[in-house]
């Protein structure tokens, strides 16, 4: 494909050569049409000032034709002495005429213009009466002459014309190139950076219509960068919270194999058992995540909120059991259709109940409440745990941080998944502290046509 110089070049140079041609042929229809006008009043002046000296008796009429000639002494040198007079008695007899007047009569026009074909050329011809003295005065030129003398004039100015479009292809490239000089600057810029280089672009001062395209790659690069950050934070995080369960199903291991008595290999079994259920929630929350964070938003999709609900219960009902927690399902008649992915819905609505399991204490209740208000569904999570710390909202959804309420052996990463989950669907995640214990977490999702 080519370049945007080339483009600009080509169309700059056919617009401006359309504009120039166009100018071009006007001037010199313009200039035909007037060179034309002033032969033809050459005619008549000539003709009519021989009919006005031989009416005055200064000019006999074998000595018409030198009248002519002083006429056209001082005209365009290839066009001078060019002029034919005839003078034609009324009844059609030739008294006088020119030397360089053709034999046959050169009009049968009685007065005015008139062309007219004598001895095989063409000629211009105007016919003057003379009444008083009974005489017709004719003056013409031969077609052929004035079309050469017109096209002399007209190719004096196409010629320069001609001769000066090269130098305006020239002029035009070299402002192209100018103009999109940014362009190529900021190209440089980029590509001699290397692809840890994630700083703003330094292309030097960019014009007003590449503002927008340095902004865009600065925010690019931006998001980039926090995208990476957040990777390297993520590697970094996910290899510790894995270490530390592994390290102690390691040690629990070790312990159950030299255990001198059944009561100490049974506990070791146990502690093995809770670190290889706290590394398979951790491995599959960051599965989640990466599945969330990987996620386009899924166009179509729809979400039937009730069944989404049941099946998270569901699912959890046996964890829940044994933390001693009863789950409370409220739901409505109708819930709405909702706009979305089910997969991302699940995950948030999930990964919030789990939550509110491990924060409950043994024996509490864990209600689900889902509520319709105008075009939106609202889906409450109330647990009677300790609640969030004042000081940790404002943090609860970062990945892998663990407020100080948390219950232990979580992982810091669920309500992250949620929030993000939510994010996905264009719904939103909020935390309320209940007026006595525990907290409220509320789901708003919204339908297709909001």
């Amino acid at each position: 494909m080519s370049s945007i110089r080339t483009r600009l070049f080509l169309i700059l140079l056919i617009a401006t050569g359309t504009i120039w041609f166009s100018a071009v042929w006007w001037i010199q229809h313009s200039t035909r049409v007037e060179v034309e006008r002033v032969l033809d009043a050459r005619l008549e002046e000539a003709a009519q000032m021989v009919s006005s000296l031989l009416s005055d008796g200064r000019v006999e009429l074998s000595d018409a034709d030198k009248a002519v000639s002083a006429f056209t002494e001082h005209s365009v040198v290839a066009y001078s002495r060019q002029l034919s007079c005839q003078i034609w008695s009324l009844d059609g007899t030739m008294v006088g005429a020119s030397a360089s007047a053709p034999e046959g009569r050169l009009t049968e026009a009685t007065s005015g213009f008139s062309e007219n074909v004598v001895d095989g050329e063409r000629w211009r011809v105007f016919a003057a009466v003379n009444e008083e003295l009974g005489l017709r005065v004719m003056v013409g030129d031969r077609l052929g002459v004035r079309d050469r003398l017109v096209s002399d004039v007209v190719r004096g100015l196409l010629v320069p014309a001609l001769a000066i479009l090269p130098l305006l292809a020239g002029l035009i490239w070299v402002s192209v190139g100018r103009g999109l000089a940014p362009l190529s600057r900021m190209a440089r810029a980029l590509s001699a950076r290397s692809a840890d280089n994630l700083a703003p672009v330094q292309a030097g001062p960019l014009p007003r219509e590449l503002r927008p395209m340095g902004a865009a790659l600065d925010r690019l690069f931006a998001r980039v960068a926090a995208a990476r950050e957040r990777e390297r934070s993520f590697s970094a995080y996910a290899a510790h919270e894995l270490k530390t369960p592994l390290s102690g199903i390691k040690t629990q291991a070790q312990i159950a194999a030299m255990a001198p008595d059944e009561a100490t290999r049974r506990h070791a079994l146990e502690q093995i058992e809770r670190g290889v259920a706290r590394t398979d929630r951790m491995v599959r929350q960051l599965l989640e995540l990466a599945a969330v964070d990987g996620a386009a938003a899924e166009a179509g999709g729809e979400i039937l909120l009730g069944k989404v609900i049941r099946d998270v219960c569901a699912s959890l009902e046996r964890a829940a059991q044994a933390k001693d927690v009863r789950l409370r399902v409220e739901l409505p008649a109708r819930l709405p259709s909702i706009s979305g992915s089910a997969v991302m819905a699940t995950l948030a609505l999930r990964n919030v109940v789990e939550n509110a399991i491990a924060a409950s204490p043994a024996g509490g209740t864990v209600e689900i409440r889902a509520t319709v208000t105008g075009r939106a569904a609202q889906v409450t999570v109330l647990d009677e745990g300790p609640g969030i710390a004042e000081a940790d909202r404002a943090r609860i959804t970062e990945r892998f941080f663990r407020g100080r309420n948390a219950p232990e052996g979580g992982s810091g990463l669920g309500l992250s998944i949620a929030f993000a989950a939510m994010e996905q669907i264009g719904g939103k995640l909020e935390f309320q502290a209940r007026e006595r214990v525990g907290e409220s977490v509320s789901l708003t999702f919204f339908e297709n046509d909001r």
